[in-house]
C-alpha cells in the first residue's frame, strides 16, 4: 500500500467517508501524471480505466479530496481549474501563457515575504499562492524566430 493510498484511508476514516475506487483511482491519475490536471482530462484518462465514470462524479470527487486537503485547486489564469495533489512542502507555479506548461518552484524569498507581510500587517497568513505567468524558453525562442521571419509586426 503506498503512502498516498494510507494517507487517503486516514484522512477519509476521520471524516467519516468511503474510500472507493474512484477516489483512489483520480488520486492515483493525479500522482502518475503529476497534478495540474483540469476535470475533462481527469475525466477522460479515468474513463480509459473506468468506462462506468461520469463527469459529474469526477467534479464531486474532487470536490470531496479538495475539501478534505488531500487535492489543491488551482487558479492558473484559465476558466477552469487544475487539481494536483497537496504537496508536503510548499511551492508556487510559472505558468506559459503560450503553451500552457506549467513549472512548480519553491524559494526562501516567499517564506521570508510571507513572513514579512504578516508582521507589517498583524495578520496570520494561513495560505500563500503564488503563479507567475509569462512565457517559457521553447516559446520565447518561438516568438523570436516568428518575428525574425516577419520584422513588420
Amino acid at each position: 500500500m503506498s503512502g498516498q493510498t494510507r494517507n487517503l484511508r486516514s484522512v477519509l476514516r476521520t471524516a467519516g467517508c468511503r474510500i472507493t475506487g474512484q477516489r483512489k483511482l483520480l488520486l492515483e491519475l493525479m500522482q502518475i501524471h503529476s497534478g495540474h490536471l483540469d476535470a475533462h482530462e481527469l475525466y477522460r484518462l479515468a474513463r480509459e480505466r473506468d468506462p462506468r465514470l461520469s463527469l459529474s462524479t469526477i467534479y464531486r470527487t474532487l470536490g470531496l479530496l479538495h475539501e478534505l486537503g488531500l487535492v489543491n485547486e488551482l487558479h492558473l489564469g484559465e476558466e477552469h481549474h487544475h487539481y494536483e495533489i497537496a504537496p508536503a512542502a510548499a511551492h508556487h507555479h510559472l505558468v506559459c501563457a503560450s503553451c500552457g506548461k506549467i513549472v512548480e518552484f519553491g524559494s526562501s524569498l516567499t517564506e521570508k515575504l510571507t513572513a514579512a507581510v504578516a508582521r507589517e500587517h498583524n495578520f496570520e497568513i494561513t495560505e500563500a499562492s503564488i503563479d507567475l505567468t509569462g512565457y517559457c524558453a521553447d516559446c520565447r525562442a518561438a516568438r523570436r524566430r516568428g518575428e525574425a521571419a516577419n520584422p513588420q509586426s
